[in-house]
């Protein structure tokens, strides 16, 4: 659950085997970060980008083949929706979570867990 923002946008064009995987993954991730990282902001480019942005073999992958299209030339489009797609899944996967997270809403949205489930 979000304290806030509860509305998310669905990402639409994958079979729903596909975004159930991503999510999960997804939901790891979030995971990890709050046994980690409890009293940290989050945003999806600190889970999935920087040093995380290679996700051949990961469910994310299909994303950006998604919207890459078969041509090469389209690289920079297909990462950037990419990520506003993950970005999407993200906070789906947290409105729908039991635990709380607070929302702030800058460059990018960002989440922190409250340390409540």
């Amino acid at each position: 659950m979000i304290i806030g923002n509860n509305n998310y946008y669905r990402v639409r064009g994958f079979r729903d085997n596909q975004i159930l995987e991503m999510r999960a993954f997804i939901q790891g991730a979030v995971y990890c970060w709050c046994k980690n990282r409890p009293d940290e902001w989050f945003a999806a480019r600190d889970l999935f980008g920087g040093e995380n942005y290679y996700w051949e073999g990961t469910p994310l992958m299909p994303l950006y083949d998604y919207y890459l299209g078969g041509d090469q030339s389209n690289h920079d489009y297909a990462i950037a929706e990419a990520g506003k797609a993950v970005g999407h899944l993200l906070k789906a996967v947290l409105v729908e979570d039991k635990r709380v997270f607070e929302y702030r809403d800058g460059f990018t949205k960002e989440y922190k867990w409250t340390g409540k489930e």
